[in-house]
């Protein structure tokens, strides 16, 4: 169904990178425009990074040019590993077009890593381009309104590839955008276990959270007047901010679920925090209002 094309290989001396935060968007997100970026997070302490890493360095050279590595030292990108949530090293994520499209955690074998930087060149178009193309189109579809159409394709490129992570999460955005949430359940539900915890999918999975809290949303003015007339009262603030993320108010929902934390963060078992991880994983890693309300969530954990 999709044609092919060749990939633009990256200069050798580019292909491993030590990445920092001053120029983790221009050697991750900008440079995954055109070719995928696997980001190794890892520490000079973390004896499974010793292993890993020169697994992955040997097979991202061996794709020559056809993906590249990104090489992020944690203890000195504290920033980073914050907003992208790095909770364990080492983490692996693969970028491309801007988005992570997969990943995995800890230390796997040599035939895992070989597999999973092979997927990537395939999809940044050493084996076939048509179907990067076709999840660039199905994206655009998406953003235009043209649910429909996105689906069709997605479920195509599916019909494919079945474990592509990022056209996976796609379908079910585009069911969640026409509403149709109990078949977005289905279609997560179905998930590959290979593919069940990759960035895009997980990401489906927040929306999907999202969506239903929105279902259960309550009148937006009465719970503003609620939460100005008690502003100790926390279910009200935490209603108020699921009133304001259903009416796409989403930086004024975190806003309001930050003060929250701030006030009380361990109220209704850290309910505050939960919930803006869940918004956070719905949005793109570099969305500015993800950016921002991770830095300022960061900042008061660590004050």
């Amino acid at each position: 169904m999709f044609g092919t094309d060749t990939a633009s290989a990256a200069p050798a001396a580019d292909l491993v990178k030590d990445v920092n935060e001053a120029d983790f968007m221009k050697e991750v997100i900008d440079k995954s425009m055109t070719v995928p970026v696997i980001v190794d997070f890892w520490a000079t302490w973390c004896g499974p990074c010793k292993t890993l890493g020169p697994s992955l360095e040997a097979e991202v050279k061996a794709a020559k040019g056809a993906v590249v590595l990104a090489k992020v030292d944690v203890d000195k990108n504290q920033m980073i590993s914050s907003q992208l949530r790095i909770q364990s090293i080492p983490t692996v994520y693969a970028f491309w077009q801007g988005q992570p499209v997969d990943g995995f955690q800890g230390a796997v074998p040599p035939s895992e890593v070989k597999q999973f930087v092979q997927k990537l060149v395939e999809l940044g178009g050493g084996a076939d381009n048509g179907l990067a193309d076709a999840l660039i189109a199905a994206e655009e579809m998406l953003a235009e309104g043209a649910a429909a159409d996105a689906a069709e394709t997605f479920a195509a490129i599916l019909g494919e590839e079945p474990e592509n992570a990022e056209a996976y999460g796609g379908l079910v955005r585009a069911h969640l955008a026409v509403g149709n949430l109990d078949q977005a359940e289905a279609v997560l539900n179905a998930a590959p276990a290979k593919i069940a915890t990759a960035a895009p999918v997980e990401a489906a999975r927040a929306q999907l959270a999202l969506a239903r809290q929105a279902e259960k949303a309550g009148p937006l003015d009465q719970l503003r007047h609620k939460v100005e007339a008690d502003p100790a009262d926390h279910q009200a603030r935490f209603d108020y901010a699921t009133a304001l993320h259903a009416a796409g108010q989403v930086e004024e929902a975190i806003d309001q679920l930050l003060e929250l934390f701030r006030r009380d963060r361990e109220w209704n078992e850290g309910a505050a925090k939960t919930q803006l991880f869940t918004i956070f994983d719905a949005l793109k890693p570099t969305d500015p209002v993800a950016v921002k309300g991770r830095r300022r969530l960061s900042s008061m954990i660590f004050a």
